[in-house]
């Protein structure tokens, strides 16, 4: 397959993403390679991934930096490995997050290492990440029809596998259909409207086969709303599959979406152009263009889902979450997912989860920060249990600490202000706890 304006560095190269999400990262590689670029995901983590990582960090560094780091550096010392056919996929932030040093930590580690021949690609946020746009001009259009997928993609999973009949049905379903997404999404199509129609017609497949899962969806489970460091809510070897745990104890999961992350880089792309006094500017036109493209895709995209997913409604953008977070964390002169934590707590709260999850690196300044906010916003939304989860890679056992939790969570779910609202696949007839 030909490259579609590529620049000539990356010709030739394998492209290595990290594995941040396992279905995000694999649909992400789908929409590299739909233009022309031999785009892989890393092999999932493991303790040689951290092993590697801590080698060459000297501690004070987040888990999300020891994990990539240790991925990357697997490639670096598997057989036959070629520094100039190599390049690594880290994208950057300019805001407080120790994410905005990952990559500048990366390059002059493989130049010590002797491996300056690497090439690392590395889009930031402080431009809604355009830049991985100069690579393909379909690849931004394509790349984010990956991301809103796979998050449709998950939801499906996390909504399904608590009540299946039987173990497995979930997530042997979750792996076919992932396949089948990044097939489709890799698939050259004559326009970004044939496109989007055929993405459309997975999706819609993909969608009665989950249907199709013998279940027992019975009201009355409780539901946890998972939030935090985007890394290591999503990367289930960072979190020691913390999803499982919960669902082993009797919870269903609702996970903050991917797309989250680039709704709020958009924002926050906006709101640089205007302290800078360039509210009316040619970047700005651009930046409102993308979303209205960006937005009219995801509503094409989720459409088919209405029914499926009542009461686990996302807004269109980060906006509403940035209005709620305004009275705790003003988001015109703070930056970070701690914005978008404080933020969703009162989404979460308003369709009736019972309990919150904030998972975040140790020492994370995210996360404490959000833990510093949390008393306050639990106060002002009817007591609803808040926890902070540190995860440190140490594969520390939480099971006590989530059995208390979702005791609190009990507790709160008889007496909640906000009834769940349910898909219409629950049973009808069945009462719920909360009543």
């Amino acid at each position: 397959m030909s490259t579609i304006g590529l620049t000539p560095r990356l010709e030739g190269r394998r492209l290595y993403l990290p594995r941040m999400s396992d279905c995000g990262a694999e649909a992400l590689a789908a929409a590299f390679r739909s233009v022309g670029l031999d785009a892989v995901v890393l092999a999932p983590p493991d303790a040689r991934t951290l092993e590697l990582g801590a080698r060459h960090l000297n501690g004070d560094e987040c888990l999300p930096a020891k994990v990539t780091l240790g991925d990357f550096l697997k490639v670096v010392e598997a057989p036959g490995f070629q520094p100039d056919k190599t390049a690594f996929f880290m994208p950057t932030t300019e805001g407080p997050c120790r994410l905005g040093q990952y990559a500048s930590q990366i390059r002059s580690l493989l130049c010590r290492l002797g491996h300056s021949g690497v090439l690392l690609m590395s889009p930031t946020d402080g431009d809604g990440y355009r830049e991985a746009g100069t690579y393909a001009p379909k690849l931004m259009r394509t790349g984010w029809r990956a991301v809103v997928s796979a998050d449709l993609l998950v939801k499906l999973l996390l909504k399904t596998r608590p009540y299946e009949r039987t173990t497995g049905d979930a997530d042997h379903t979750y792996v076919v259909s992932r396949h089948e997404l990044c097939a489709a999404l890799e698939a050259r199509q004559p326009s970004p409207r044939a496109q989007l129609r055929h993405l459309s017609d997975i999706l819609i497949r993909i969608r009665d086969r989950f249907r199709a899962i013998p279940a027992r969806y019975e009201r009355g489970r409780l539901l946890i709303g998972v939030q935090g460091e985007t890394f290591c809510r999503m990367e289930e070897f960072s979190n020691g599959h913390l999803i499982h745990h919960l669902e082993a104890c009797g919870a269903e999961v609702w996970l903050s979406d991917l797309s989250e992350w680039i709704w709020y880089s958009n924002s926050e792309e906006e709101q640089r152009l205007r302290r800078n006094g360039r509210r009316y500017s040619l970047s700005m036109m651009k930046s409102q263009l993308r979303d209205i493209v960006q937005r009219s895709d995801q509503r094409a995209l989720k459409a088919p889902f209405a029914l499926d997913f009542q009461g686990y409604e996302e807004p269109e953008d980060a906006k509403p979450f940035l209005r709620a977070s305004s009275s705790y964390l003003p988001y015109t002169c703070t930056e970070g997912e701690m914005v978008l934590a404080a933020g969703k707590v009162d989404h979460f709260f308003r369709h009736g989860v019972d309990g919150i999850l904030d998972v975040s690196p140790f020492s994370c300044m995210n996360g404490i920060v959000s833990e510093a906010l949390y008393p306050r916003l639990r106060q002002d939304h009817a007591g609803l249990p808040i926890k902070n989860v540190y995860v440190d890679g140490t594969g520390r056992d939480l099971t006590s600490e989530l059995e208390i939790f979702l005791e609190l969570a009990r507790t709160y779910q008889r007496n909640k202000p906000h009834p769940r609202r349910y898909p219409r696949m629950f049973r009808e007839t069945l009462p719920s706890v909360a009543s």
